[in-house]
């Protein structure tokens, strides 16, 4: 609780002070340098002599750089290794430095200072009132610091203990609240990173001897440089030049961004930022669940050491009355809701030799997403915590990837399951070529079953008591209570125990016509399972920063056996298709925009990304009338009983672009055409840039109508239409207000569709 008022008291302060105001001065730079200014998104600014730094700026310096910063004020000197990254912060009273990784070598003036100076970075903050010290920080979550002169003080914010480090000694902090405080070793103290030390007051013995008759000239250097410093408004600043960085690429189309995906940068100019070793999120807000309204309070800690991520999900759902749901932690009754509480466990990226990644799946598609396409085991979420496995392998020119949904489903007959392996011939010829298996071994686990009675809650009269499913007469009694005296309703009783009344010694039977409702469907030994595999085959033409071509062809296939149930309740036919892209073309100008096109060629009941985004909302419907409830897997809605002599074809076109690097759209659109009948698909996806907005942490939209006659019907949705929103309000530096908002549509069990709405507020500390 201590670390979390001191963030949140750091990140008030700083940002309700940021003006963007010049305060220091670039006066030595080699190698890769480049500035963020307050209000970009990346490091596109190449750094040249002189370049003043303002509040709110961030600077990156690259392989085999350094830099020297002056702050005008007070002469400070900050000397900056390569690999390295921060953020410059001034409020009135206080100087920040916000340490992503890296080394800095302080030179922190007292006199004429009037701010105290602080490091901080991910986890510690080390604070000054006039010293010499280094700051290192490492991308495994751990920091140190080291004294040269005078004395600062070191607290690690994960547990709130504090130090003081002196000349010759220093301080080790970690991500695991731990801090220490030794000597430091002799010559451990980061060298200078200038060829020659820029200390103007150092006594010359204590300097390397000249080499030349040039060395005087590098002496005097930061004298003729302190007039300029000081007589350089803000406003006689050289014009900032164009950036060149490439921007990153979008996703490919059709494919939700996912929140852990980095973009690829282009000129291998700046490193990419490690994830920080630990992160604590904190929400509060309400969310709807069942119908209920629930005040929620949920702690969402994340930790990083090396290769290896952890996120959990802590949350507690309280009512209006203060009662605390307990459904999420009844674990002593159902451990597997300590499941629920991961939401994810990772281990590397998906370039690295193994890579493995247990829970949340944003978004996955296998080859060019054919079968699986943007599939997200997190549309329902928080109602419905899925748990899947996502882990893949990179040897040589071999790859392969194995996906699982939710193995929570292994229990109700079988889970969602993706395969896939690569090759490529070689980097000279690099041809591609791909494997793809897909399948759904029990459609039906897509039917929600609250109390785990095999009894689906749409057909279970008692959804939340697995000892009872029918009540026959609708009047709150099960028909299997022995308090039901009347099954049916008829007025007769139907059947009464000695001890019910006085009178009564023996069973008496006394209505012989009982009209029992019929046993509902249950999932026990009944399946519906579906089959597609795929071959794929790539070749990039061309490649280079400004432009790119790839092209591909993919042939896919899907079956689905014919499944009738045990009490014959449901009954689906035999079905097969394929579908042929032939050909597919990708391309990329200028990293701003990603065209896809395809023609696509079908027969038989295929549907290209049959495993979708959606897939989890309508593998397994239900569909209602006047006098029954019907259960239809997704091929059952999507094709009818002739569909297997049917043959179509069409196109398929995308674009993704960013805009200026102000927001970035993808939109997509597919028709296919069969016998009169078109098969109309359409896809979007918004996303704004929220570092230009001030006070807008976050901010996009999606909608999504896949296999619909007009899926620009917005007046008349469909079961296929999904639609949603996410935008957050920063209330100060690490707090932000979140409004997430997620709609879909299901059968009322009238027969008439009804809205599903999602809506999750909260306020969320990110510290």
């Amino acid at each position: 609780m201590f670390r979390i008022l001191i963030q949140i008291i750091i990140a008030t302060l700083l940002l309700s002070n940021l003006s963007g105001e010049s305060i220091a001065r670039l006066i030595k730079a080699e190698g890769k340098v480049n500035f963020k200014r307050m209000g970009m998104a990346t490091f596109s600014e190449k750094a040249s002599l002189g370049t003043a730094v303002n509040n709110g700026d961030a600077i990156d310096v690259g392989e085999n750089g350094f830099a020297v910063i002056m702050y005008l004020d007070d002469k400070t000197v900050l000397k900056v290794h390569q690999n390295t990254q921060f953020e410059f912060l001034d409020t009135q009273n206080t100087r920040t430095i916000d340490l992503e990784f890296g080394t800095i070598l302080n030179d922190v003036q007292r006199e004429g200072r009037t701010k105290t100076f602080r490091i901080q970075t991910p986890i510690s903050v080390a604070s000054v009132k006039g010293t010499k010290f280094a700051a290192i920080v490492s991308q495994t979550g751990v920091d140190q610091f080291i004294g040269k002169e005078g004395l600062f003080e070191v607290m690690n914010m994960i547990s709130g203990e504090s130090v003081s480090v002196g000349p010759g000694q220093k301080a080790i902090s970690n991500a695991t609240g731990n801090l220490l405080q030794a000597p430091a070793a002799p010559g451990e103290y980061p060298p200078d990173p200038e060829l020659e030390p820029y200390e103007e007051k150092e006594p010359p013995s204590e300097r390397e001897e000249p080499k030349s008759s040039e060395e005087p000239v590098q002496e005097t250097q930061p004298q003729e440089l302190e007039p300029e410093v000081e007589s350089i408004e803000p406003e006689t600043q050289p014009d900032t030049p164009e950036p060149e960085t490439v921007q990153p690429t979008e996703p490919m189309p059709e494919e939700i961004p996912s929140t852990e995906d980095t973009p690829e940068d282009v000129d291998g100019d700046l490193p990419t930022p490690s994830k920080k070793p630990f992160g604590m999120g904190l929400g509060i807000g309400s969310v709807t669940l069942d119908g209920v309204l629930y005040n929620q309070l949920a702690l969402r800690p994340e930790i990083n050491i090396g290769k290896i991520g952890v996120g959990l999900d802590l949350v507690i759902y309280i009512d209006n009355e203060g009662n605390v749901r307990s459904d999420e932690w009844d674990i002593k009754n159902d451990p597997s809701l300590l499941l629920d509480k991961i939401m994810f466990i990772r281990y590397g990226e998906k370039s690295d030799p193994v890579w493995v990644k247990y829970g949340s799946m944003e978004s996955v598609t296998l080859g060019y997403g054919g079968l699986m396409n943007g599939y997200s085991n997190m549309m329902e979420f928080p109602s419905v915590r899925r748990v899947g496995i996502n882990t893949g392998f990179n040897v040589g020119p071999v790859s392969g990837e194995i996906f699982l949904s939710n193995v929570k489903d292994f229990s109700r007959g079988g889970t969602l399951l993706g395969l896939r392996t690569a090759y490529t011939v070689s980097e000279d010829f690099p041809l591609s070529i791909g494997v793809n298996v897909v399948s759904d071994a029990n459609m039906f686990s897509g039917l929600k079953d609250g109390d785990d009675d095999s009894y689906p809650d749409i057909f279970d009269d008692f959804p939340t008591d697995p000892a009872y499913s029918i009540d026959t007469d609708s009047d709150g009694i099960a028909d299997d209570d022995p308090l039901e005296l009347d099954i049916d309703g008829d007025g007769l009783t139907d059947i009464l125990y000695p001890g019910q009344y006085e009178w009564v010694t023996d069973t008496l039977y006394l209505d012989s016509n009982i009209v029992r409702k019929a046993k509902p469907f249950s999932l026990e030994n009944n399946t519906a399972s579906v089959l597609g595999w795929s071959v794929d085959i790539g070749y990039p033409v061309f490649k280079s920063k400004a432009f790119s071509l790839d092209v591909y062809s993919e042939f896919n296939n899907l079956n689905f056996p014919e499944a009738v149930t045990v009490d014959s309740t449901f009954t689906r036919i035999k079905r097969n298709g394929t579908g042929i892209t032939i050909p597919g073309i990708r391309s990329s100008i200028l990293g701003l925009l990603n065209i896809s096109l395809e023609y696509r060629i079908v027969t038989g009941s295929f549907l290209p990304g049959f495993f979708d985004q959606s897939y989890d909302l309508n593998r397994v419907v239900t569909r209602s009338d006047s006098d029954k409830t019907t259960i239809l897997t997704k091929d059952m809605f999507m094709f009818d009983d002739s569909s297997n002599n049917f043959s179509s074809a069409g196109y398929f076109g995308s674009a993704s672009m960013n805009l200026f690097n102000l927001a970035s759209f993808t939109a997509s659109y597919a028709n296919m055409e069969a016998d009169s009948v078109e098969y109309k698909s359409f896809y979007s996806y918004l996303s704004l840039n929220t570092d230009n907005i001030p006070k807008i942490s976050s901010a996009m939209a999606y909608y999504q109508r896949n296999n619909d006659e007009n899926p620009f019907d917005f007046e008349n949705p469909s079961q296929n239409t999904i639609m949603g929103y996410r935008v957050g309000y920063e209330l100060s530096k690490g707090v932000s207000l979140i409004w997430d908002f997620r709609q879909y549509y299901r059968d009322d069990g009238t027969g008439t569709l009804e809205p599903i709405k999602q809506t999750t507020i909260e306020t969320t500390f990110d510290f």
